[in-house]
């Protein structure tokens, strides 16, 4: 079986009852009854960092109790960053609107009172605080006490925790352009933590992924950082760099991508659903980093269980027996304009949409059968059995967080924009692999005349649908906020309208602006 590292998420929800704080961002966590005992054994400290790991995946020790951090609606982060990055653009007509509180966020109306922004911002510091707990252990000092090779193990799993440290500063860059900095030499009380920009946040990043590049193993075991992961983060943090610092970092981009290909470790999956069904832990030739689910030992309503049940309607209309479910939420549809990117008809084997008994419009945002809905995300074997028997457990499927497809989009996309250590050509190969891919043979093949920004829009838009990067594309594009490119229900109207300008950036949340005088938000 897979999931050897969700048996040790296991044994670290039973090992740690961690808490924070929102009045205190680097709040040391609480872990067990001696924080020395935990970090006196080598396996203690594995198990603070499958904690690490299991932040963005798991709310707590159980489903519904013991919660890690506590909050409004009491989801994990991977949760929180999916509706934020997917819920207010093309890609999602939401129906529980009232129910989990998120017209704010699908109407792209919201302000700094938001429960889910909230959230979001809280569990990504909740995230960055374990692993400046776990780094405060990690230095000569407090491992001196072990042999050689324990002493070397620790300083991996360190530089893994810095690299989940940078991850969850990219997504405070990424959401809010702005953050609090703390790292493992904040002290952990008596402090206001001085507030980064953007600029500020990328060259930490920046900075973070050069420190720890030759210290992460060059292949990590399934569900742990290793280089291509840092490469991954490098690829997508510098593609997006113009948005955040106002100066463009393409070169950047294309050299982490380059790394990725040259390493040859890598290749595209053949067959596209099983990217995303409950043995993609096998696809390790295209997916780089995973979050790691197991409804036995890692059950979560978050990650990819949220995104498959959700997308199938709790109506009659789906049999959620042919996803691996015993039931759908029928949370999730696509708004019309996603689902011009595809026709009924199109051999591209991305095109995976249920259209029977639906309509394309949405006409109500809260009628299920108003849209199409996403076939993308299932719980099924390759062998098309349910990999667990009850969405009461959650879903198997683990969650991708960078795949190679991406890399060659992003490559060729960096390419296109001006940055250097590529051909066009060979930008032109990678954009054609993934269509290759998509339909199987050579007939979706575009020309170098046809590789605009337009295609690059559209294209990740089909490959990487329900992967929580849409916003930050739309963004790139100048297509998220304001009029170049309007959808139903943006802004709250049926036709959609234009939108200020100031929603491409999420505000810090209200209570935050009161514990840290530092923190301002200029556009709310």
């Amino acid at each position: 079986m897979k999931k050897i590292f969700s048996i040790l998420l296991g044994a670290a929800a039973m090992l740690m009852g961690l808490s924070s704080c929102v009045d205190d961002l680097d709040q040391k966590p609480i872990i067990g009854a001696n924080s020395t005992t935990v970090y006196s054994t080598i396996d203690g400290y594995r198990s603070v960092l499958a904690k690490i790991y299991g932040s963005y995946s798991l709310v707590g020790q159980e489903r519904a109790s013991n919660v890690d951090l506590s909050s409004n609606k009491g989801e994990a982060l991977l949760r929180n960053i999916f509706n934020l990055q997917e819920a207010p653009t093309d890609e999602v007509a939401y129906t529980w609107l009232s129910g989990d509180q998120l017209e704010p966020i699908v109407y792209m109306n919201w302000d700094a009172s938001d429960i889910w922004v909230s959230d979001t911002y809280y569990r990504l510091y909740y995230s960055i605080a374990l692993c400046n707990e776990f780094l405060r252990y990690c230095g000569d000092a407090s491992i001196g006490g072990f042999n050689a090779d324990e002493q070397a193990e620790i300083r991996t799993y360190a530089a893994e925790a810095r690299f989940m440290r940078a991850l969850s500063y990219y997504f405070v860059l990424d959401l809010f352009r702005k953050g609090p900095y703390v790292d493992e030499h904040t002290p952990t009380s008596g402090i206001i933590p001085p507030a980064y920009d953007g600029t500020q946040l990328y060259d930490f990043i920046s900075s973070e992924l050069l420190a720890i590049e030759n210290a992460l193993p060059e292949v990590n075991s399934y569900g742990r950082a290793g280089q291509a992961a840092l490469w991954a983060l490098g690829v997508r943090l510098n593609l997006n760099a113009k948005v955040y610092t106002g100066t463009e970092h393409y070169t950047e981009c294309i050299s982490y991508a380059k790394k990725i290909i040259a390493s040859g470790k890598y290749s595209l999956e053949s067959d596209y659903s099983k990217l995303f069904n409950a043995d993609n832990f096998k696809r390790t030739n295209e997916i780089i980093f995973a979050f790691v689910a197991d409804a036995d030992n890692a059950t979560t309503w978050g990650a990819a269980t949220y995104i498959t049940a959700a997308s199938v309607g709790s109506d009659e209309l789906q049999d959620p027996a042919k996803y691996g479910l015993a039931t759908g939420w029928g949370n999730l549809r696509l708004r019309s304009q996603f689902c011009d990117l595809f026709t009924n008809a199109d051999a591209d084997s991305r095109n995976l949409i249920f259209r029977d008994g639906l309509t394309q419009n949405v006409s109500d945002m809260t009628l299920q059968t108003s849209g199409f809905r996403s076939e993308k995300w299932t719980n099924l074997t390759d062998d098309g059995a349910a990999s667990s028997v009850s969405t009461e457990r959650g879903c198997d499927t683990d969650y991708p967080m960078f795949r190679l497809a991406e890399i060659y989009l992003s490559a060729a996309e960096a390419v296109v924009r001006g940055g250097g250590g590529m051909s066009r050509s060979e930008a032109l190969d990678l954009v054609n692999d993934v269509r290759k891919r998509a339909y199987g043979d050579e007939s979706g093949n575009i020309s170098d005349a046809q590789m605009t920004a337009d295609f690059f829009m559209a294209e990740r838009g089909r490959e990487l649908f329900y992967e929580a990067v849409r916003r930050s594309d739309l963004i790139r594009f100048e297509a998220f906020s304001g009029s170049k490119y309007i959808w139903e229900w943006k802004g709250g109207t049926a036709e959609g309208k234009a939108t200020d300008a100031r929603y491409d950036i999420y505000p810090i949340p209200m209570a935050e602006l009161s514990a840290n005088p530092n923190l301002k938000n200029e556009l709310y």
